[in-house]
């Protein structure tokens, strides 16, 4: 049985009681598409995973947490939640039809990446046990098409829920990492028009049309950016691109990363317009292809931190609620054993995960989602979102059924931790003993770590190092709702997911 707890008797009879701020006050729309919200469509699962190429096989068949971790939220969602394979190795990678393995690579130290590697067809035979969709990223630096037509062939017949094939990973880097296809001049203007080449000599030789991954840039639009590529599209390339992908890593420090209107600030910074220019333009979906805190594996002293969970969480809803709406968001993982942004690992649990989970938890069977501060200007960030009916007649559907309150204040883990209050207003059901419950994202601190024994919990439970299995009473708050309001309060670094 749930465990229900009223802490706020608590706070208010503790001797020492922390400083409270004054309240922000959000109204609850009484349906989807109500008052000034920007209301965006959420995809049944929209965060997923990364796997770096070279690296994919060892998190199938090697590293035990990684169906679990996976299946947690498919039994949240009841969808099995996005994967993309591919990264920096997808371009160092050539398809060996005669192989027998996953894939053949040397490295000096198991914590490296390979140089060089080869790849089998029981590669794309793995990628297809897979149930949920997934993005298989092939080599176009290399410059050798024949060999990438040839995978994407097998990936076709083995791959049952392959979404979409990208043609080349962060390809802005191509000559700074001596790929043969960026030798002379290589910008924004050649890529794409590289892309679209391979685009369509692709797509016509595995007969599929809207199938191709475009763009996968890291560095920021407009110049590396969707505007340049759809400019240049004829209307056989247009035919073959399926959506459009960016990448991003924000970085900067525990503080920083968690700051909500930092979070905001980058979203709408960098993919505002990219965003906006494919809607107009194309009408087709655009994803983080890949992302994650900070690039290159992520920075030990911020990537495994509880402040990083807060990002996660934050980054992934403020993305999905953009006005122009990312539809999809894969979170990186690289090299096992040696992936400081990693949710999980072949022996512990990373505290990102927990951020991703509530966030999977929140818009879990949702059909939309809208934030309630829409400019993300303060510390203090909501979220809710609303169903889509259950198909009774009368039922129109788009009613609120949760809504996710976000204190981003930084947290050492010394001296007193704030408070803040969050006032909902229009809440349904408003009659004096009315209640809704709620479930809190929590850790010792901002800068708390999983893998170093640290406490982080989600409802009260917790994940187990080594297989990701869930843990522990699940715990539920309970807070009053008198004339539809109720009010909450939030510990500086903390989330509370209200249920109504």
């Amino acid at each position: 049985m749930a465990k229900i707890t009223t802490p706020h008797l608590a706070l208010l009879c503790a001797a020492l009681a922390p400083t409270i701020h004054a309240a922000v006050t959000f109204a609850i729309p009484s349906k989807s598409g109500d008052g000034d919200l920007s209301y965006a469509s959420l995809d049944p699962a929209p965060i997923g995973i990364s796997f770096e190429f070279f690296a994919f096989p060892a998190y199938f068949t090697n590293v035990t947490a990684t169906h679990q971790c996976l299946s947690n939220w498919k039994d949240l969602t009841g969808v099995w939640p996005p994967i993309r394979i591919g990264g920096t190795t997808q371009d160092r990678a050539s398809f060996d039809a005669a192989s027998s393995d996953y894939v053949t690579y040397s490295v000096a130290s198991p914590a490296d990446a390979p140089m060089t590697l080869t790849f089998g067809p029981r590669f794309m035979t793995l990628a297809g046990e897979y149930e949920g969709s997934v993005v298989v990223g092939l080599n176009r630096g290399k410059n050798d098409i024949e060999n990438t037509i040839a995978a994407a062939k097998v990936a076709v017949d083995e791959v049952t829920n392959l979404l979409a094939i990208e043609l080349g990973n962060e390809p802005e880097y191509y000559p700074k990492d001596g790929q043969p296809i960026a030798q002379g001049a290589w910008d924004p203007f050649t890529d794409a028009t590289s892309q679209i080449d391979w685009s369509t000599r692709v797509s016509s030789a595995i007969g599929r049309d809207n199938i191709i991954q475009a763009g996968n840039w890291n560095q920021a639009p407009p110049d590396w950016g969707a505007a340049q590529l759809i400019a240049q599209q004829t209307p056989e390339s247009e035919k073959a691109i399926r959506h459009y992908a960016h990448h991003n890593y924000p970085g900067g420090d525990v503080q920083k990363l968690q700051t909500h209107s930092q979070t905001a600030s980058n979203i709408r910074s960098m993919f505002a317009d990219d965003t906006a220019a494919v809607q107009k333009q194309t009408g087709k979906e655009y994803v983080l292809g890949e992302t994650n805190s900070v690039s290159g594996g992520g920075a030990a002293n911020v990537s495994p931190t509880f402040g990083a969970a807060l990002w996660t969480l934050d980054y992934a809803l403020r993305a999905a609620s953009s006005p122009t709406r990312i539809a999809r968001i894969y979170f990186h993982h690289g090299t096992v054993g040696n992936c400081q942004y990693c949710f999980w690992g072949r022996y512990s649990m990373g505290a990102p995960y927990y951020g991703a989970t509530a966030a999977v938890a929140f818009t879990s069977g949702a059909t939309t989602l809208a934030a309630l501060d829409p400019e993300g200007g303060s510390n203090y960030g909501g979220y809710v979102v609303f169903d889509g009916g259950d198909g009774a007649e009368g039922d129109e559907g788009g009613k609120p059924v949760r809504v996710l309150l976000l204190n981003s204040d930084y947290y050492t883990g010394s001296g007193e931790r704030g408070v803040q209050e969050f006032v909902l207003t229009g809440l349904d059901g408003g009659e004096v003993g009315g209640t809704v419950k709620a479930k809190r994202l929590t850790g010792a601190s901002s800068l708390a770590r999983v893998d170093r024994g640290d406490k982080v919990s989600f409802g009260g439970q917790t994940f187990t190092d080594g297989t990701c299995v869930v843990s522990g009473e699940e715990v539920w708050e309970e807070t009053a709702v008198v004339d539809g309001r109720a009010t909450f309060e939030v510990k500086a670094a903390e989330v509370l997911v209200v249920y109504l």
